[in-house]
Order: C-alpha cells, then structure tokens, then sequence
C-alpha cells in the first residue's frame, strides 16, 4: 500500500478514506510533488481530515457533512428551528381570538367565545409539555368540539377562520363519505392524508393542525333494533373514529386512498390534533323539547306550560339527547365541549353583507373595481336579499346564491359597456331581473343605458 500520510510532505490523518482510485491518484500526485485540494470548496488535504477520491475529482469530509445537512433540511422543511418556534410562539388569548373571529364571522358571539376558549386551551396544553415544576405530571386530557346549529350559520367558516389566525394546517372532511373500514368509501384515516398534504408532508406540523368534521350528524345510528345489514356508515364510523378523537398513532398513505400490504405509511399522532366536528342534527330540538316537557310535568303542566320544539333549544343540549339522537355513549365522550350557533336574524344576514372583510357586496364591488366601474347596492335591494334569503331557510348561503342570479345579466353586460363610472343595484334588479341604474362618465344625472 503507497504511504498517503507521507504525500507532499504533509501528515494526513490515519482515518483518511482509501480507495483504489485514491490510491492511484495518489501516487500519481506524490510522484509529480502537485497537492490535492477538493473539487467543491478548494482546501488543500492538509486542511481538511479526510478526502474521498472520485474520477477525476475530490470532496473533503467538510463538504460531504455540509451536504448531509442540507438533505435533512430539504428532506424535512419543518426544521428544528422551526420547532423551537411553536412552542415560543405567541398564542393569542381568548379575547383577542375572538376579536380576530369578529372581522370575519358575523354574531354567534356565545359560541366563538366557546371556540376561543377551547382553542385556547388546547394550543397551551401543546405548550405545557414542556412545562417542569410540581405539576410536571398531571397531564392535560384533549377537549374536541361539537357545533350543532342549523346550516348556513357558521359552522365550516368559524372552523375555517381559526385556523387561519393560528396559522396551523385545517382539512375539511364530510361525514357522510366515510365508511368503516373494508367497505366502499374513505376511511376514517383518510381524513389524516387530507391533513398531511395540506400540511406539505410534514408530519410534525399535520400533528398540531385542525381536522373540521361536517356533517358529523349524519353518522347516527340508523336503528336501535339490530338487523341483517351492518351499519357501516354510521356506527360503524364512530367506532373508527374513537381512537383518532382521544390520540393514537396512525399509519395513513400520503398521497390518500386505501392501504395496502406494500404501500409505504406515515405515522401521525393525533394526541395534539384539534377535531372539531359539526352538524345540523335535524330533529334534535324535538328529542330536546321531549325531554323537557317531561321535567315540567305537575303544577307547570297545570299552568299549561309546554316547551316549542325549534333549533333555540339547542343550548339545552345534553349528552342523553345526542345519545337518544343515535351516538353512542364512547362518541359523546370524546366531544366535551358543546356550543350551539344560532339561526340568523335579518340584522345579521344584513350586517354579513356589509361588514366582515370579506363581505359579499366587499367581493362584488371589487370585482366591478377592476372594471374601472364603482359599485353601489340600494339598502332596500339588500333587504329584499335578506328577505328571499330567511324564506329559503339556507342561511347565509342563500345570500350568495340569490345575488349570483341577480348580478348574473349585469356581469354578463358589464363587460362590452363604455363610459360608465358607477352601478346602482335597485329592488328592482334583485326582484325583477330589471336593469341597473347608471351613471355616465360624460353624464351627471343617473340613467339607465342601453347595452
């Protein structure tokens, strides 16, 4: 073997890499007194511990350690700096949550201060973790969130939103896709593909995101009376959903569909997972009304006291009303936070059109904006929405869908039209498909133009 630790009268380290190309070039460049320096950053092998030869070139064990740290960060974005972070970060308090929830989410002021608080809460126990004193070991169990209220009244954009000012990854699944696993549909995990792809792969940043449940009523138990046909999509997924709500470790495919034997897994801990799950739970106000009727039996009956079943009583929710609803007793005890949204009064279907950042008339007068033509909606054409909108029982969704199909013609013609500066939606053009009023950039007075 040629003696490297001799070559150009520089001492090599004795851990030196030797292979027989190194050994070769080596000689080569002993026997012409030339010396070796990498290829990547230029040292000199007296510089450096090792050299690992190549054809024709050389890398130091210097670049070789820069380029195994640049793999793991490329491999891995959510670094370890990036960890340190989460748990320095600055959490913000109920108060300011909520503040934060008002500019986007109209009313519903009991329930966002539930959902404040609960988020609150939950990103604090992610924190105390690291938590060292007397209550080292008294460990903070996870509360999950149930919303029950009518639709069209918040539910998805308070979920929504929340994630949005923490910052934190959200997936959004529907109930009534899921089916127990081994059957036709998504299982329950698939809702952690969704998760991890929204959350770029990173496990680490997935196991502190939000997973939103929609139409989590819709998984009732379809009888009490047992029969032929398994209930796969209803108990079936509760069952599957139990562990995931409390906190285990699941193996779920990345890029989503079903596992199979040779598929490669990621595993995700839903321990630190938020699950929020909400619903409309039709025909939960009566089992609620049922019950209280039965507590008012006596001398209020006398009076002749009765409770009205309507979606009001959804505050009065408790866990045997849910368990009569078709839940099973394990499935409500996953869920210990309750909070009921309320159906929406005109003041606030009107105020969801004008006030919150991203206000229905905010996102229609944009987009005449970028025509170079101003917007304005007449406050009796607004009312007339809010009153089609409440006979639809949609909630804000029908807002949306009643000003497409009025502003369907105008947008349509906006477009080919010179010379106006200004819009006016009137009642007559929500009720009538009539024509907008205008406002002429050569003309004052308002008319109506030809297209």
């Amino acid at each position: 073997m040629f003696p490297v630790k001799r070559f150009c009268g520089k001492r090599v380290e004795t851990q030196t890499i030797f292979t027989p190309n190194f050994l070769r070039m080596a000689k080569n460049h002993y026997l012409q007194h030339e010396e070796i320096h990498c290829s990547f950053c230029g040292r000199a092998s007296a510089e450096v511990t090792s050299m690992i030869a190549g054809a024709g070139v050389y890398i130091c064990d210097i670049c070789i350690q820069n380029s195994v740290e640049i793999l793991r960060k490329n491999a891995n974005p959510y670094t370890q700096k990036q960890r340190a972070t989460f748990q320095d970060f600055k959490l913000l308090k109920p108060s300011e949550l909520k503040r934060a929830l008002d500019q986007y989410v109209v009313g519903q002021d009991e329930a966002k201060e539930a959902m404040s608080v609960a988020v609150y809460n939950h990103y604090k126990r992610i924190q105390s973790e690291s938590l060292v004193g007397h209550l080292e070991e008294v460990e903070i169990e996870k509360s999950n969130i149930l919303m029950l209220g009518p639709t069209g009244t918040g539910k998805t954009l308070l979920a929504q939103t929340l994630a949005r000012i923490l910052d934190v990854p959200i997936t959004i699944a529907d109930a009534t896709t899921l089916t127990e696993a081994g059957y036709v549909g998504d299982d329950v995990e698939s809702v952690l593909s969704h998760l991890l792809q929204n959350s770029d792969f990173d496990a680490e940043k997935a196991e502190r995101g939000i997973v939103y449940i929609d139409e989590i009523d819709k998984i009732c138990r379809k009888s009490d009376s047992p029969n032929i046909t398994r209930d796969v999509s209803g108990e079936g997924v509760q069952q599957g959903l139990l562990k995931m709500l409390e906190g285990t470790v699941a193996g779920v495919p990345p890029r989503g569909g079903r596992k199979h034997p040779e598929q490669p897994l990621v595993n995700i801990n839903t321990k630190n997972i938020l699950f929020i799950c909400g619903g409309a739970f039709d025909g939960l106000e009566r089992i609620i009304a049922r019950r209280m009727r039965t507590s008012t039996l006596g001398f209020a009956a006398e009076q002749g006291e009765h409770v009205e079943a309507n979606v009001a009583l959804f505050p009065h929710v408790e866990p045997e009303d849910l368990l009569s609803y078709g839940f099973i007793p394990e499935f409500i005890g996953r869920l210990p936070i309750i909070t009921a949204l309320k159906p929406l009064s005109d003041e606030a279907m009107l105020d969801i059109l004008l006030s919150p950042k991203n206000a229905l008339v905010k996102q229609y007068q944009k987009l005449f904006l970028m025509e170079g033509i101003e917007l304005e909606f007449r406050a009796d054409a607004l009312q007339v929405v809010v009153e089609s909108a409440q006979k639809r029982k949609s909630g804000a969704r029908g807002l949306r869908s009643i000003l497409e199909e009025a502003m369907l013609p105008v947008m349509y013609k906006i477009p080919d039209m010179k010379h106006i500066r200004k819009c006016i939606i009137t009642r007559g053009v929500i009720e009538q498909k009539a024509e907008p009023e205008y406002l002429l950039t050569l003309d004052e007075p308002i008319r109506k133009v030809a297209s």
